[in-house]
């Protein structure tokens, strides 16, 4: 998150650990501009800030001319300032995963490339594999790995790489130690990713951003042998 307010520390951070796969992870909801509201009028706030509405967000980004101009400067501004960052681009994704959106896929994926970008994620997380794991996967749940394959059509026709799938959805904020042990015993066939949310405490910026995820327990999953 490169407009974020602790960017230069997690880039001061990776800088430390050559052997650190670093993504992108753009921001077009919920978040921090790189460019500020003089320059996105039309999809940021007066603080610069884009808003919460992910489905007006995602329809505005597909039904406006002006937004989507402005929404293809600010892909391109962040994907400037990771560059600036002098680490090397190992793939990206999106806050809430944005690029769902097939608008925000199609300029993630074409600005991206021109910054050496080869892999995102496609947010798959398998029904099955949940049942598996003893949950009872929603329809959102179906809908939403269904409609995943939009994106990784998009990715594949670009030549774009990414994982089969994506697990951390369905517990997002909870993929603690038991969690992990339990999707362990049922991970399907290919390449699977698993992400976090890890942090040592949560602090008054987490619980409102992030309220019930238990980030400490998220880290002691990652720390266990």
């Amino acid at each position: 998150m490169v407009a974020a307010p602790a960017a230069a520390d997690a880039v001061a951070r990776a800088r430390r650990l050559p052997g650190l796969a670093v993504g992108l992870h753009l921001v077009l909801v919920d978040g921090d501009s790189a460019l500020g509201h003089a320059a996105l009028p039309h999809i940021t706030g007066p603080d610069g800030r884009f808003g919460t509405d992910q489905v007006a967000r995602g329809v505005r980004y597909f039904a406006s001319p002006a937004a989507r101009r402005e929404l293809a400067r600010e892909i391109r501004a962040q994907f400037e300032a990771f560059r600036a960052t002098g680490l090397a681009l190992h793939h990206a994704d999106s806050h809430k995963h944005m690029h769902l959106h097939p608008t925000v896929a199609r300029l993630m994926i074409t600005i991206g490339r021109e910054f050496g970008l080869t892999r995102i994620r496609v947010p798959a997380e398998p029904p099955a594999v949940l049942a598996a794991c003893g949950e009872t996967p929603t329809l959102g749940d179906r809908a939403l790995h269904a409609w995943s394959d939009v994106l990784r059509h998009q990715a594949r026709s670009a030549g774009l790489t990414s994982p089969d799938h994506v697990f951390g959805i369905k517990w997002s904020g909870r993929m603690t130690e038991d969690k992990i042990r339990v999707l362990r015993a049922h991970l399907p066939a290919g390449s699977s990713e698993i992400y976090f949310h890890p942090a040592t405490e949560q602090d008054a910026s987490l619980a409102r951003l992030m309220p019930g995820y238990r980030h400490a327990e998220e880290l002691q999953a990652l720390l266990a042998r």
